[in-house]
Parts: C-alpha cells; structure tokens; sequence
C-alpha cells in the first residue's frame, strides 16, 4: 500500500475493524495506484486535462440543437435550459423540473466534462453520449419528446437542414441529430486549470493555500475516489461508508468528478449540501470517517477551486438558486 494510502488509514479515528472495510481499502488503494500510473510523468493521482478532438462542423450543429427548445416535446425546454452553458454547464436549483412541474429524481450534473466520464448520469446507466441524448430526448420527465416528431420539425428548419447538410452531407435523422449533440458535448471541456498549469510545472500557478489543500487532500484520502483526469468520473462508490451522506437514493453513484465542483452547488445526488465547505465536512465523516478542521476545509476548497478550468476563453460561474 502506497504511504498516501497509509496516511489515509492513520488519519481515521480508532473503530473496530468490520468485515468489508479491508476490501475497501484495497480499492481505494488500487484505485490509486492506477490513477499514479495514468499520470504521465508525475506521482500525481491527478493528470492534465486535454481538449479532445472534435469535428467542428458536427459541433456547431450540435451547438444549435443543444439550444433549440423544439427538442422538447411542448417546444418549451432545450437542453440549456437545465445545462447553462453561460454559468456551469448545470443549474442552481436542488432538483430541476419536468415538464409537469414535478421535482427530477436527483440533481443536474453539469454537461461540462462530461464527456470525460466513463458513465453519465448519477447512476452511470450510460456510457455513450449519443444514447444518453436520445434517452433524455424521449424521457417524458425531462423533455418529453418523440424522435420523429422533432426530427421532422427540426429537419424543416432551412438553416439547420444547411448546417445538417455541412456536417453529415445527408439530411437530419435520430442518428446524425444525437451525434451532433455528442460532438457539442465533447467540445465541453475545460483545460487550461490552475492545477493543471501547476502540474505542467508552472510552480507558481498554485497559491500556498491550494497546494496545501491539495496535500490534505490526498493525505486524508480523497484520491482515492477522485483522480485520474477528471479528478473522479470514472468509478463507482457506495455512498454513506462510515456514517449517512444523504438522504437516501441509489446504494451506489458514480463518483462525480470535481473539476467543476466549486461552481456547481449544491452538492449530491440530492442536492442536500447547500455549500462547498459543508459537502467537503461530510465527505470527510461520511466517506472517510474522518472530521476536517475549518484551515481543512478552506484549503481544499481552494483547491477545488484551482481544478476548474476554462471554455471558449470564459470562466465558469455560479448559477442563481
């Protein structure tokens, strides 16, 4: 076991040992021992994010069906309508609403680095771009809308039939529309982070706060769970390990990642932390049984803060509650 791992275990109050908690730490010892590996050139658990290639043709068609509200089935919703592209690729409320008006099951995930993910969704029950958008597109508690229906519609469009016509040199269809929105989606990545210059070896690219926040960090054990690229997105975690997280919902999520994470309150699957600092508390008792002082908190907080970089030039921001 790595001497981050067997910090990690020193840190952890005293409790008797139960029969999956070896297991456990085998994981997240493995699981950091690939990250390490996957970190080209570093020790790091964490790598540079990169901008993946994309088609920019298939981008700026999927980037007006991203925003056109006749993807919905009432004309009345797009995707941005609860992935705001201008703030944080998600939204400010706890749960976004149907169509009806009723609360979605968990809240929004920002589409920022998603595609960076190796499942979507909190329940990780995609793994392909395009089939998520068509499961979204058809869902009728989030746009309720009937493929061929819209695919007539949008088709009609002369602009978009022009854009359609660029991209794919056929007219639209279900598959080249779910595939334009993939190419847009993977247009989504921010690079050019803080932490990701500081690990590129800008050594001033970090403040003492977030450099200390990144030791704490990992010392506690919080890499275990997120690292890689994506600082988390490409595993799955039991929530509520050492005492409850939430306030209930699926026994196992897909570890968000955190590279939007100061931007993206609230916090969970049920949206239940309000702010950073109290996600960050909860994560230590809840995840790691470990209770964080408030130099702590503020210090990893500023470090997440440092993992967030930026898209077509522009930072990201809070969106309202």
């Amino acid at each position: 076991m790595s001497s981050r791992c067997l910090s990690s275990v020193t840190e952890r109050r005293r409790r008797p040992a139960t029969p999956w908690l070896g297991a456990a730490f085998a994981v997240a010892a493995l699981c950091t021992s690939a990250a390490l590996s996957a970190a080209a050139g570093t020790d790091e658990p964490i790598s540079v994010v990169k901008a993946l290639a994309i088609e920019p043709s298939k981008v700026a068609l999927g980037k007006v069906l991203f925003n056109d509200p006749r993807l919905s089935g009432d004309g009345a919703r797009s995707c941005a309508t609860c992935h705001d592209i201008e703030t944080n690729g998600a939204s400010g409320a706890r749960f976004d609403r149907s169509p009806e008006g009723a609360a979605l099951e968990f809240n929004t995930p920002t589409v920022f680095n998603a595609a960076l993910s190796f499942r979507l969704n909190w329940e990780g029950n995609f793994s392909v771009l395009q089939d998520h958008a068509r499961s979204l597109i058809s869902n009728p508690n989030v746009m309720g809308g009937t493929m061929e229906t819209i695919v007539q519609a949008l088709g009609a469009d002369p602009a978009i039939r022009d854009l359609v016509e660029t991209a794919y040199g056929a007219p639209l269809d279900e598959t080249n529309l779910v595939d334009a929105l993939a190419a847009y989606q993977r247009s989504l990545v921010l690079v050019d982070s803080p932490f990701d210059r500081w690990l590129a070896g800008d050594a001033n690219a970090l403040t003492e706060a977030e450099k200390q926040g990144y030791r704490r960090f990992k010392a506690v054990g919080c890499a275990a769970c997120h690292q890689g690229r994506n600082v988390g997105g490409n595993l799955y975690q039991r929530h509520g390990i050492f005492h409850p997280l939430t306030s209930g919902g699926p026994a196992r999520v897909r570890v968000p990642s955190l590279r939007t994470v100061y931007y993206t309150p609230p916090y969970f699957h049920d949206g239940s932390a309000e702010t950073l600092d109290e996600a960050i508390r909860a994560m230590g008792r809840a995840q790691l049984d470990v209770i964080l002082d408030e130099d702590d908190v503020r210090n990893i907080a500023a470090f997440l803060k440092s993992l967030t970089g930026s898209h077509a030039g522009k930072s990201l921001r809070k969106a309202a509650p």
